[in-house]
């Protein structure tokens, strides 16, 4: 099995980070493929960073979904998730939405954990969007000045730990998400200290994909996950314009 993960961010010190937890959670026959986006921000905090990183991962896995039997969009948010799937004939997963699933499984009032109070609203709509918003029990966050997104959890572990601890006292939360590819990995290693189930964003959308590859779904040829009908279009990369249009105008 080969699944292409791609990161809608620009650092590369987060997609390792992704690729250290997808290695630990794939299955040992599971080959990865990580890509970076080529544009775009740092780290998504708002909507309009969002909607950049959601076109980064569309260009992306357009030019590389090629051989894979599923893909991941790797930022918390699931920028670009729902058009990936019109658009690719295999299986997509995004973080949130996989995290979440998960955490239903697992508990009834979920938590989030964040790396910054501007990426709560753009979190909530995620969650809204998905029918989990009476699932929430509230969402945690930093709220001071990242110095290095590449090295959040070693500057900010502990603050970390303290708003997991947080969440399940002072919220009632069940189950706790940890959100945010710069915190892939981190559940794994606070789990201990945590007297909750405690879920990686990261190491659910792995799993779930290659549950979905095997399962081997017919992709849709009606309904609103059909392919985009083709069209006439201008400016888009070539291999995204394959999947979406044509290039040029008629």
């Amino acid at each position: 099995m080969k699944l292409l993960i791609v990161n809608p961010n620009i650092s590369h010190s987060v997609t390792e980070l992704i690729a250290n937890e997808a290695r630990r959670s794939a299955a040992p026959d599971t080959e990865l493929t990580l890509r970076t986006a080529a544009f775009g921000v740092a780290y998504i905090e708002t909507r309009a960073e969002a909607a950049i990183g959601a076109y980064a991962t569309l260009v992306e896995l357009a030019e590389h979904h090629g051989g894979h039997d599923a893909a991941v969009v790797a930022a918390f948010g699931d920028p670009g998730l729902e058009a990936a799937r019109e658009m690719l004939p295999i299986p997509v997963v995004g973080l949130t939405e996989s995290a979440l699933m998960s955490a239903a499984m697992l508990g009834g009032r979920i938590g989030i954990v964040a790396i910054s109070r501007r990426i709560q609203a753009w979190y909530r709509e995620t969650v809204d969007r998905y029918g989990m918003a009476s699932r929430l029990a509230g969402i945690r966050c930093l709220d001071e000045p990242l110095r290095n997104i590449g090295s959040v959890q070693e500057d900010k572990g502990e603050q970390l730990v303290a708003l997991c601890e947080s969440a399940v006292r002072e919220d009632g939360a069940d189950v706790l998400i940890i959100a945010g590819a710069p915190l892939a990995g981190l559940a794994r290693q606070v789990e201990s200290r945590i007297p909750v189930p405690i879920v990686d964003g990261v190491s659910c959308a792995v799993r779930q994909a290659e549950l979905l590859a095997r399962l081997a779904p017919r992709p849709a040829t009606s309904g609103s996950y059909a392919a985009p009908p083709t069209k006439p279009c201008l400016g888009l990369p070539g291999a995204l314009a394959g999947l979406v249009g044509r290039e040029g105008v008629s």
